[in-house]
């Protein structure tokens, strides 16, 4: 098998393409072979030490391929089936790998391997960000971050067939304008607008119940000032940076607020949650009321340059990795 691993971590240039043995599955595993490989940005805090992990290390939390052996006790999926996961352990940046084969999903046939590989661990945030962290409601206004990314465009169709009034944020026209073809009723331009200022104008002061936050350090304090009394902060990224310490009197004083600091794997650890998010995905997906689109392709290879261009803001929507 050919992967990619870092050994130590710091900037694009530590990912390496190497040569590894792949072993027979073991119990309670499954061996896939991948088709495509999905990008998100959360491997850019992993490789880049944001968050620590053992080292050396694989890389990449999704994926989508066809079983080629499971090992003693797996009935969950067999040789042959189609499949798609999102989550640990790292390794996804790879032609074949074993996994656990309770992470596996059996991918809809109406679904390519390339949708499987970049809609899993978005899809599946956008999920139980919005109907589990805090449940919209048909009529609602909210905030969404970072509206052209790849969380950003699902979440805004997504919101838009409930019902739901979606301010995006994102960081040029281009990409503004990206965000409403898929569903935002309005998107402001972060480096030409405050935010603050619209989010105020557009909901005649009141302010939104909620904001969905994957920026972090850039974002955060303002963001807070967008909500209504009693509204939800939910920060579940930090593409600009970790939030430094705060004083949580702050949250009383603007409006007694809540604040969460989700992440997808505690809202999928069992496989019931597991099977009951990815089949709300699926349906979505193959329904037509979701539509997942690859926006970037690269070669296993290329590893280093996508994430050059992640972390410049290059990309939008989805991207994978062709192994």
């Amino acid at each position: 098998m050919k992967a990619i691993r870092f050994h130590e971590q710091g900037g694009p240039e530590v990912l390496r393409l190497e040569d590894l043995e792949v072993s027979l599955p073991g119990p309670g595993e499954a061996q896939v072979r991948h088709h495509a490989c999905g990008l998100n940005f959360i491997d850019v805090y992993q490789r880049s030490g944001l968050y620590s992990v053992p080292l050396p290390s694989g890389l990449g939390l999704e994926g989508a391929g066809v079983v080629e052996a499971v090992g003693e006790g797996v009935t969950l999926v067999k040789p042959g089936d189609r499949v798609a996961y999102a989550g640990g352990p790292l390794g996804a940046y790879s032609t074949v790998r074993n996994l656990p084969a309770d992470r596996l999903c059996l991918l809809p046939e109406a679904l390519s391997f390339e949708q499987g590989a970049s809609m899993m661990l978005k899809g599946m945030t956008v999920q139980y960000l919005i109907r589990r962290t805090y449940p919209v409601k048909p009529g609602d206004t909210v905030l969404f971050h970072a509206a052209s990314g790849g969380v950003g465009l699902i979440a805004c169709q997504w919101l838009e067939t409930l019902g739901v009034t979606v301010i995006g944020t994102a960081g040029s026209d281009e990409k503004c304008e990206l965000a409403k073809q898929h569903g935002a009723t309005h998107c402001i331009n972060y480096r030409t607008e405050n935010f603050v200022e619209r989010v105020r104008e557009i909901t005649g002061g009141k302010g939104v119940p909620v904001v969905f936050d994957s920026v972090g350090k850039d974002t955060f304090l303002e963001s807070l000032d967008c909500l209504s009394p009693r509204g939800m902060m939910v920060s579940y990224g930090n593409a600009s940076g970790p939030i430094p310490p705060f004083d949580i009197g702050l949250l009383s004083q603007k409006g007694s607020l809540f604040l969460t600091r989700p992440s997808l794997f505690h809202y999928v650890a069992t496989r019931q949650d597991l099977e009951a998010t990815s089949r709300e995905l699926f349906d979505m997906v193959v329904g037509g009321k979701v539509k997942i689109k690859v926006e970037q392709r690269y070669a296993l290879a290329d590893a280093v340059q996508a994430h050059r261009d992640m972390e410049a803001r290059k990309t939008t929507g989805a991207s994978v990795l062709i192994p």
